[in-house]
C-alpha cells in the first residue's frame, strides 16, 4: 500500500467521508487525480504500512484543517505552511494549494505551483501531465493559440490519461479559430470514445449542438 492510498483510505473515513465529498465537488479537476491516485500503488512491508499509515493519516487530517479555513487567503497561508514528507504528499498539497491561489487571483503564484509538480521527477507522470494541463488552461488567454494547440496535442497522445480532455480543448481551440467543421468531427470522436466519461460525453454533445451539428450517431443519444 502506498502513501497516497492510505491517505485515501484515512480521509474516507465514515467520519470525513461527507466532508471530502463536499471537496471532491469543489475541486473537481483533481478529482481525476484523485481516482487515479486509488488504483496506483505497491506493497511495502509491514513495518513502512505502518509508518506511511501514520504519515498519511496526519497529512490527511492537516489538508481537511486547511481547507476548513474561512476564506480562501486563508487556505493558501494554511497549505502553504503544511511541508508533507513524501512527494505524493506534496502534489497533493500542491493541487489543493495552487486552486486557492489561482481562486485568490494569484494566478502566476498558482503557475509557479503548478510548474513545480510537472518538473518533479520524483511523482508519478499523471501527476505531472495534470498538472500541465491545467498550467495550460490557466494560462488560456496569456499564451498564443499555436503554443495550446501544440501542448494539448503532446498531451492527447495516444494513451496518454488526459487524452479525451486534450481533445476536448483542442475542439475549443478550432471553436477559436472559426474551424467549425473540424471542431464538429473532433467532437463527434470524443463521444463514440469507448473510454469517455459521462460528464466529458455530455458536454461534447451539448457542444455539437450549439454548433449546429447532431450527436444522434453517438451511443445512448437522446432525441
Amino acid at each position: 500500500m502506498s502513501d497516497t492510498d492510505s491517505f485515501i483510505d484515512e480521509v474516507t473515513e465514515e467520519v470525513r467521508r461527507d466532508r471530502l465529498y463536499r471537496y471532491l465537488r469543489r475541486y473537481g479537476w483533481i478529482a481525476v487525480l484523485v481516482i487515479l491516485a486509488i488504483v496506483g500503488g505497491t506493497a511495502f512491508n509491514e513495518w513502512r504500512q505502518v509508518q506511511a499509515q501514520g504519515e498519511a493519516q496526519a497529512l490527511g487530517d492537516a489538508l481537511t484543517a486547511a481547507l476548513e479555513e474561512p476564506d480562501a487567503a486563508s487556505r493558501v497561508g494554511a497549505l502553504e505552511a503544511l511541508s508533507p514528507q513524501s512527494p505524493g504528499g506534496q502534489a497533493v498539497r500542491d493541487f489543493l494549494l495552487a486552486a486557492e491561489q489561482a481562486e485568490t487571483g494569484r494566478t502566476e503564484a498558482a503557475l509557479a505551483t503548478l510548474d513545480r509538480i510537472s518538473t518533479n521527477g520524483d511523482v508519478a507522470d499523471i501527476y505531472r501531465q495534470i498538472a500541465s494541463f491545467k498550467s495550460l488552461t490557466l494560462q488560456a488567454d496569456a499564451i498564443s493559440i499555436e503554443e495550446r494547440r501544440l501542448s494539448f496535442e503532446a498531451l492527447a497522445r495516444p494513451g496518454a490519461p488526459l487524452r479525451l480532455l486534450a481533445e476536448e480543448q483542442l475542439a475549443l481551440i478550432e471553436i477559436e479559430e472559426g474551424a467549425t467543421e473540424a471542431a464538429i468531427s473532433r467532437l463527434e470522436a470524443i463521444v463514440l470514445d469507448a473510454e469517455v466519461s459521462t460528464d466529458l460525453q455530455q458536454r461534447a454533445r451539448q457542444a455539437i449542438v450549439a454548433l449546429g451539428g447532431s450527436p444522434e450517431a453517438a451511443p445512448g443519444s437522446q432525441g
